[in-house]
C-alpha cells in the first residue's frame, strides 16, 4: 500500500489495534506500517512505558522531512500551480530531469501541463533520455517538447537526443487517455501520438 494512500486513511491518532481494526490486518502487519510511515515522517509517537501508545498520523508531518518531490519541483519552476500534495523524497533528490519524465509518465492533464515548464530548466538532455527510456515515455516527451517550444522559450534539446527520442518505438498513442488536440495536428503527425493540449489550455504560461 502507498504510503500518501496508507496516511489518507489513517489519518488522526491511533494505535495499534485501532490500526488493526481499521485495516483489517493482523498486529504484526499494523507494527510494520507505523514502521514505515514513521520513516517516511508521517507519524508522531506519544505515550510509552506504563501509558499506552499513541500515534498521530498526518500528512503535514512529512514536511519537514526528506527532499522535495514531484509536486514540490514542478510548482518551484511553473506558473501553472498544482494543489499541494506531501510527497518528499527520503535519502536522495529528485532532478528536473526525473521530476519531468514522472509528470509525464502520470496521465495527469494538470500535472503534464504544469510540468511543461521544466523543459526550460533541463541541464542534461542524456538523463531525460535515460529517464524517458524507462518510464516509456520517450516519444511522448519528444512531442511535449514541440509543443512546449511553440508557447515559451525552451533551451535547444541537443539534437541526438531528439532524434533517438523520435525513433523510439512506443505503442502508446495517447499522452493524456481520451484527449486530442485540435491546434497541434502538426506534431500529432510527426510523432505518432495525440497532444492533450490546446492553445487556449497554453495561454496560462502567458497570464
Amino acid at each position: 500500500m502507498q504510503s500518501i494512500k496508507l496516511v489518507k486513511r489513517l489519518e488522526g491518532l491511533q494505535t495499534v489495534e485501532s490500526i488493526q481494526k481499521k485495516l483489517n490486518i493482523a498486529r504484526s502487519t499494523a507494527i510494520k506500517y507505523v514502521h514505515l510511515l514513521r520513516k517516511a515522517g508521517f507519524v508522531e509517537t506519544t505515550g510509552g512505558r506504563q501509558q499506552p501508545r499513541f500515534y498521530r498520523i498526518s500528512a503535514s508531518l512529512s514536511k519537514e522531512i526528506g527532499n522535495p518531490g514531484m509536486y514540490d519541483i514542478i510548482n518551484k519552476y511553473s506558473p501553472v500551480k498544482l494543489r499541494a500534495i506531501p510527497t518528499r523524497i527520503i535519502g536522495r533528490r529528485l532532478t528536473v530531469e526525473e521530476t519531468l519524465i514522472r509528470a509525464i509518465d502520470s496521465g495527469e492533464f494538470r500535472t503534464i501541463l504544469a510540468s511543461l515548464a521544466l523543459f526550460n530548466h533541463i541541464k542534461d538532455w542524456g538523463l531525460l533520455y535515460k529517464f524517458a527510456k524507462e518510464k516509456m515515455v520517450r516519444r511522448r516527451t519528444g512531442a511535449l517538447y514541440d509543443v512546449t517550444r511553440k508557447i515559451i522559450k525552451t533551451k535547444k534539446m541537443d539534437r541526438r537526443i531528439y532524434n533517438k527520442l523520435l525513433q523510439a518505438r512506443e505503442k502508446e498513442k495517447y499522452i493524456v487517455k481520451g484527449l486530442k488536440s485540435r491546434d497541434y495536428k502538426d506534431i500529432e503527425n510527426r510523432w505518432g501520438l495525440y497532444i492533450p493540449f490546446n492553445k487556449a489550455d497554453l495561454l496560462r504560461f502567458k497570464e
